[in-house]
This record gives C-alpha cells, sequence and structure tokens, in this order.
C-alpha cells in the first residue's frame, strides 16, 4: 500500500508520550511484527484476519500500517469497545489474532490466549480458530459504519478502494511531506484512518495524541510541534466556537478539514470567513464509509462564496441526482437523491465471516441516502438524509433543519426525531422544551399537537459526534 522506505529518513510518527520514529523504524517494526504471524500461521503465510483494537497511540498505529502493507486484514475496533459487543465479533469472524494495548489484555476474553509478540505497549494474541476465514483477494480493511460499532455489521475496502481515495485526496488538498496533522479523530473512524492514509502517502510527518480538544495537553501538543492541519466532523467546530478557537495563537496551522455530516451554515460562514482573513484553509468535505471516505469537497477558493454547500466531486469521482423513479435530474434547484460514482466505492457490507469472501457488489455506485441539490454552478448543496424527513398532515418536514434552527437560536444540544404526524423534541433542560416546541410550531406554521417534547440526560452521540438517533426510537416506539 505505501513505500515507507520512500521517505525513510523523514519523521513519520511524533505522539505525545515522547517518542519520534521515522519512515524507516516504521518499516522495520511492521516487518518484525508480521513476521511474528507468519511464523505462527500452519501455512506460513501473513494474510489472515486481525482485530486491531484502536486508539489514537503508537502501537494501533504500527499495526494498521504494518497489516495493510502486508497483505493482512484488518479489523479496526475501538480499545475499549463493550465486551458483548467484542464477544459476538469475535464468535462471528473468528480473527485469526487480536492486536491489543496491553492494559486491556486481560480482559476475559483475552486472558487464555497466546501471547506470541510485544512492542509499543502492544500484545499479538493468537486466538484458537484453527479453520482460516477465507478472504477475498481484494480485502484491505474492515471498518464499522457510523452507529453500528459492535454489530456483525463492517463495510468492506478494498486496496484499490482505498489507493483511489488516497490519491484523490493527496491531488485536491495538494499534501506533500511538510504536512504535520493532529490526531483528533479516532483511528477506527472512516475520516480519522483516511488521515493516517493520505499523510503516509506523502511521507508527512502524523502528531500521534489520545487528548480530546477539551484538554489542554492536546493544545500544547498542538502548539510544541507545530501542526498544520486540524480535522474536524460538525461537532467538533460546535466544540471549537465554544473554545473560542479563533482567538487561539496557532501560526503553524494552515488547514482546517471538515467532514462527516453537515455543519451548520453559520459554523461555516464563520469559520470560512476566519479562514479567509488569517491565510488558512477551510475545507468543507462530504464523504461515508461506504466510499471509502471523501466523495465530495468545496475548493477554499469558493468557502465564502458557496457557504453551506459540500462542493463538487472529488477527482476521479462523478455525482448524480435521481428522482423518485430512478430518472436523472439535469435541472438546477431540484432535489434529489444523491448517488455517487468511483473507483472509491466500496465493495459492500459484511454481516459475518462468509461475506469476507465476496467480491465487489456496489461496482463503483453507491446510492447515498442523503438528499441534495446542485446549483447553476454545479456545487451540491446536501438537504437532509431521505430517512431524516417525516410527513406531518401531509406536510414533508425536515428534521435536520428543525434541529439546525434550535440549536442556532437557543445555543443548545438537542435532537429531533419520531414518526410521520408526530415529531419529539428532546433536550436538556427542562424549563427550555416549551420554547423549544412553540418555535418550531411557529416556524412551521402546523398544528401544536404534531410536536412532543421531552428532557432526557443527555444527546446520545457516537464517538465523532454525529447524533445517535437510533438511540432515542425507545422513547417514542410502541410499548414506551
Amino acid at each position: 500500500m505505501w513505500d515507507l522506505q520512500k521517505y525513510k529518513n523523514n519523521t513519520c510518527i511524533i505522539d505525545d508520550k515522547g517518542n519520534t520514529l521515522s519512515y524507516e523504524d516504521v518499516f522495520e517494526a511492521g516487518n518484525e511484527l508480521c513476521a511474528a504471524i507468519a511464523k505462527h500461521n500452519e501455512n506460513k503465510e501473513e494474510r489472515c484476519l486481525v482485530f486491531n483494537m484502536c486508539d489514537n497511540v503508537l502501537g494501533s498505529f504500527i499495526g494498521y500500517v504494518s497489516f495493510l502493507n502486508h497483505g493482512i486484514v484488518p479489523a479496526m475496533l475501538k480499545h475499549d469497545l463493550d465486551d458483548e459487543l467484542l464477544q459476538n465479533l469475535y464468535n462471528e469472524y473468528h480473527p485469526a489474532y487480536i492486536w491489543t494495548p496491553k492494559t486491556i489484555a486481560s480482559k476475559p476474553l483475552f486472558s487464555s490466549l497466546e501471547s506470541i509478540y510485544e512492542k509499543f505497549d502492544y500484545v499479538l494474541l493468537k486466538t484458537p480458530f484453527e479453520q482460516a476465514v477465507k478472504l477475498y483477494s481484494e480485502l484491505a480493511l474492515l471498518l464499522t459504519t457510523s452507529g453500528s460499532t459492535g454489530s456483525p455489521k463492517f463495510v468492506r475496502q478494498s486496496y484499490k478502494n482505498i489507493r483511489a481515495n488516497t490519491d484523490s485526496i493527496v491531488e485536491y488538498l495538494h499534501l506533500d511531506s511538510k504536512e504535520r496533522p493532529i490526531t483528533d479523530l479516532p483511528m477506527n473512524y472512516t475520516y480519522g484512518i483516511s488521515i493516517l492514509n493520505t499523510h503516509v502517502d506523502v511521507g508527512a510527518t502524523i502528531l500521534l495524541t489520545d487528548k480530546t480538544l477539551m484538554q489542554r495537553e492536546f493544545w500544547d501538543f498542538f502548539k510544541i510541534n507545530g501542526a498544520t492541519s486540524i480535522a474536524g466532523v460538525p461537532y467538533t467546530y460546535e466544540m471549537l466556537k465554544r473554545l473560542r478557537f479563533m482567538r487561539m495563537d496557532l501560526p503553524s496551522l494552515k488547514t482546517m478539514t471538515q467532514a462527516g455530516g453537515k455543519i451548520l451554515p453559520e459554523l461555516h460562514k464563520e469559520f470560512s470567513e476566519y479562514a479567509a482573513s488569517s491565510d488558512r484553509e477551510f475545507v468543507v468535505m462530504y464523504g461515508a464509509c461506504e466510499a471509502t471516505a471523501r466523495m465530495g469537497w468545496l475548493p477554499p477558493k469558493k468557502a465564502v462564496e458557496k457557504q453551506g454547500s459540500m462542493g463538487i466531486a472529488i477527482p476521479g469521482g462523478r455525482f448524480e441526482l435521481i428522482d423518485v423513479d430512478d430518472k436523472v435530474i439535469e435541472k438546477p434547484g431540484v432535489v434529489g437523491e444523491l448517488v455517487y460514482y468511483g473507483d472509491n466505492v466500496t465493495l459492500g457490507y459484511a454481516t459475518s465471516a462468509d461475506d469476507l469472501s465476496k467480491g465487489d457488489e456496489h461496482n463503483g455506485r453507491y446510492v447515498t441516502g442523503d438528499m441534495a441539490k446542485f446549483d447553476r454552478d454545479g456545487y451540491y448543496y446536501i438537504v437532509g438524509r431521505k430517512k431524516r424527513f417525516l410527513k406531518i398532515y401531509g406536510n414533508r418536514v425536515n428534521l435536520d433543519d428543525c434541529e439546525r434552527m434550535l440549536k442556532q437560536t437557543f445555543n443548545v444540544d438537542c435532537a429531533c426525531a419520531g414518526v410521520d404526524d408526530q415529531m419529539y423534541i428532546f433536550g436538556l433542560n427542562e424549563d427550555l422544551m416549551p420554547d423549544l416546541k412553540n418555535y418550531l410550531v411557529e416556524k412551521t406554521g402546523l398544528n401544536p399537537i404534531a410536536f412532543k417534547t421531552m428532557k432526557i440526560d443527555h444527546i446520545p452521540h457516537n464517538e465523532s459526534g454525529k447524533t445517535l438517533y437510533k438511540e432515542l426510537t425507545k422513547y417514542y416506539t410502541k410499548g414506551n
């Protein structure tokens, strides 16, 4: 996947534990790790399935890069995944090895497994499964989709997918070896891992930290090591605003990228104008795990002019909109379902070990489930998820728009969900709930009976900041 020797004298990793590794160091460490696998495989071949228990630390990074470079298929899982969920995945997929932090190697699931290699505070555990899982020849990587972590569902990514998306991102972001991205996104998340893919590809220096934006240590590490870019989902930028990010003294920062969902228009405006006024770039992007990482991008020179747009298709890709009859929409301003074409469209899903032997089921076409429109210049605008619309008394209501208006007006964390003819507004402040409801009644002009408020202790988010709407269904499904 990567020619690590090409940049052997470059610094590959600087972590917040005081470690610095060159590309030559990473190359040699990978050979050592994967030789341990080959030695213990009965057929003396390296290729097999490994669970990589991820954290933004050196061991996890070395495992990921090495496995891909040696034809080993890693399933990237959170290091602190719930024991029951991990057990389910283990029983379903029968991995040959587990690459895990030593600190959690004592988990009940791991305690009886044989340790065959240790380095970087990680340990390689051999499982007792005698029959090797059959793997499709082009299968490179397994990632969980948003909201499916711990379920048996993975997205199957190929070497071709990763290469195509890496080449495209490197091209449109103009990445080179001088870059110093900081890892504020999880390594097992498709956006986070794409940052590793693209920057390893150009011989850049990755600043590896498991600290969060809310910790002072993160920003100290950022400043000391001169991070050049930061990446975030919409929730990240909401937090950055609260942290008064635009007042921070960050002279090394050149680029801010955003993906993982539609950013609030107000935040898009603020950050694009901040970037323009400070000689930086703010790049809004659009993607999905099912398309390896990225499908669309908004050129930074258009960030202010095209506020609210997710841009155009990435190099090598193509968009189209289809109507309810699957006919292509050719007129600007008409809303339809967004479809993407490109070599980065992944092989398909896996819900069991048997699926890992399957080939390409998508053939380069991905129906996104997002509703969008394009303007006269060909720039696309996401208007919501196909499943995030309700019909209330015959009127089509966009739940994402309702949520955005509430967040903008009341500066609160909230969520809108529900079923046809009954919208639920979830919030954290009991006293504020009537105001939220009245606001939406006024804005939509719909009967107040269609709206119900519910105070909950917290709005459920996944690790990348996306609201987990499935977890809210228990409040309004039958029997509750």
